[in-house]
């Protein structure tokens, strides 16, 4: 029997603010392909769900005070 060494599950790599940065750019759809390669190498695919709710829930925060200021008016 051959000992083979294990192979170490690929560790991400990238923190929150860089998924947080990633997300931002993704919501408007300006990525140049080589920083998605990147990003799909390196991100944690848990953070980037976390970060693609907060995101949203900005996205929708920010609209619904736009809602308000104009209908005060």
């Amino acid at each position: 029997m051959e000992d083979k060494p294990k192979e170490q599950p690929h560790r991400r790599k990238a923190s929150f603010l860089a998924t947080m940065k990633a997300v931002f750019w993704s919501f408007f759809g300006v990525r140049k392909r080589r920083d998605y390669e990147d990003d799909a190498a390196n991100l944690n695919p848990v953070h980037v769900i976390i970060a693609g709710l907060i995101g949203a829930a900005l996205f929708i925060g920010v609209l619904l005070l736009a809602v308000r200021f104009a209908v005060s008016q």
